[in-house]
Order: C-alpha cells, then sequence, then structure tokens
C-alpha cells in the first residue's frame, strides 16, 4: 500500500514557468526555404525543435510560423503550434515580435501565464545539448533580465580589421587605430552567435519602438560557446559545414562504438585468440 500523498506547504518556491519558443518564417531571401532544408536527412526546424524538447527546465515548446510545412513538422513532433499571420511574418518582422506570438498564443490556449522565455531560432540547428538549460539557470539564478550566447572573435578581431578609403577606395586603414600586432596581444571581444536568447516576460513585452533591443531590458548576460559549437544556417556554405559536422559526429560515433566492441588490451586479444586446453583425463 502506497504512503499518502503529502500537501505541497503553502510556502514552497513555485518552479518557473519557461516557454521555449522557436521563431521558424517561411520566407528567406538569403536562403529560400531555409527551416526546411535538409540536414542529416531532416528539417533544420526539426532539430531545434529535438532540442527544446529536450531541456530540462522548459515546461513547454511553442513553434510560432507562417509555414504549413513547418507547422506540419511541429506537430507530428508534439509541440505547442501557431500560425503566426502574415502582418508578423514580412521581412521586416522582429525576432521579439515572433516570440511575443507564440506566447501570446500559448497563454490564451492554457490560460498561464509564462516567466520567461528561451528564444530559439529554427535555423540553428546544433548547439550544445545544454545550452538553453545553461541560459535560463544564469537568467534565473541572476535575476537578470536577458541571456545571450557569445564566442570569441579570435583573429577576427575588429582591431585587426581594415577599411578602404581614399579617391579610388582601395587605400587601406586601421578600422579602428591601433599598434597591436601579435594575437595574444588583443582584448577579449565576443560576437553573438544565435544559439540562444532567453528573457524574462516582462522583458520581452517592454516594447519601445525607438530603442529595438529595449526588450533585452538593461541588465544583459552571456554565456560563452566555442567558436564552433553553435551553427547558425544562412547560406549554402553554412549548409555544407552543418552536413560535414554531422558526418563527423556519425562517423566519430561509429569509431566509439567499434572500439567498445574490440579487445581492450593485447593481454585480452590473446585471450580471446587462444585456443581453449583438452580437459585431462586420468
Amino acid at each position: 500500500m502506497k504512503p499518502p500523498t503529502q500537501p505541497t506547504p503553502s510556502n514552497a518556491p513555485r518552479t518557473p514557468i519557461v516557454l521555449a519558443v522557436v521563431i521558424a518564417r517561411a520566407g528567406s531571401k538569403g536562403l529560400v526555404g531555409k527551416n526546411m532544408r535538409p540536414l542529416g536527412g531532416r528539417p533544420l526546424v526539426a532539430w531545434t525543435l529535438d532540442h527544446a524538447k529536450a531541456a530540462k527546465s522548459v515546461t513547454a515548446v511553442v513553434l510560432s510560423t507562417d509555414g504549413d510545412e513547418i507547422l506540419d513538422v511541429g506537430r507530428s513532433m508534439g509541440v505547442h503550434c501557431y500560425k503566426r499571420p502574415p502582418e508578423r511574418a514580412t521581412d521586416t518582422a522582429t525576432i521579439d515580435d515572433g516570440a511575443r506570438h507564440g506566447v501570446e498564443c500559448w497563454e490564451a490556449e492554457t490560460g498561464k501565464t509564462c516567466d520567461a522565455v528561451a528564444i530559439l531560432y529554427a535555423n540553428v540547428p546544433l548547439r550544445p545539448v545544454d545550452l538553453t538549460d545553461r541560459a535560463v539557470a544564469k537568467l534565473l539564478e541572476t535575476g537578470g533580465h536577458s541571456v545571450q550566447t557569445v564566442y570569441p572573435v579570435g583573429k577576427m578581431h575588429p582591431l585587426w580589421m581594415r577599411k578602404l578609403v581614399g579617391p579610388g577606395s582601395d587605400q587601406l586603414e586601421n578600422y579602428q587605430p591601433n599598434e597591436i600586432y601579435r594575437r595574444q596581444d588583443l582584448p577579449p571581444v565576443f560576437m553573438l552567435n544565435s544559439g540562444v536568447l532567453a528573457v524574462t516576460r516582462a522583458s520581452l513585452f517592454a516594447v519601445d519602438p525607438a530603442h529595438p533591443h529595449a526588450f533585452l531590458g538593461t541588465d544583459r548576460r552571456a554565456i560563452v560557446t566555442g567558436a564552433e559549437e553553435v551553427v547558425d544556417i544562412d547560406d549554402e556554405l553554412d549548409l555544407m559545414i552543418a552536413q560535414a559536422m554531422v558526418d563527423r559526429a556519425k562517423g566519430n560515433l561509429a569509431k566509439a562504438k567499434a572500439a567498445e566492441s574490440a579487445p581492450t588490451s593485447r593481454r585480452e586479444r590473446g585471450k580471446r585468440q587462444r585456443p581453449q586446453a583438452e580437459p585431462k583425463t586420468n
């Protein structure tokens, strides 16, 4: 007989409601239909939906899109799917408005109000498995308004960039004046990589037309990833790179499985190859 369930104390902390909102417009000028382009035999949007569903800190996964094919993928994966109206899915539609659409639809459907939102781009199929959980944890633990993922720019540093000036626009000039010669002397600079954008609900809905990034709030935090950990697909070259990384990962997995099944030492190989001695008879 099971013991009776103990009631939850009224003063127990409430578990925050966190939505993962995957934004996926059907239109794209850089790479036509990019969110449905295949990678490893699956559309790009499916990779991001899988990531969102695996996040332990996420209460529900929401897909906001104007594409019927994309909606079909979302429905087949069991997430909350909402078709974005045309006026909110134009070339000038903002990322935060797409996320607000998803939040508004989910809240209207469930009657609940979320506390935080993890915005995920459908065209980012490769990212660390725990990236969303890390971003949400930092958002909730620090009390910040938003958390974005970044990577070190390395040798693509702004202090080593040049601009073209002069009458023929062919004279090189430092983009920012400096005398830094060695890469090791460059100050750390980071670039956004679109891995995840976690934001409080209050900040997301703080819209200010004069300040398009107002939804990020004033306390903006970051999580640093490796330069190759997040892959953002915007053109054919990006897609080729992602496919190469997927193929490499599959190859490494196959090698690891083969190594597990192979003898682990010369002595063990000898034992496996040595024939069993015939039993002695009296």
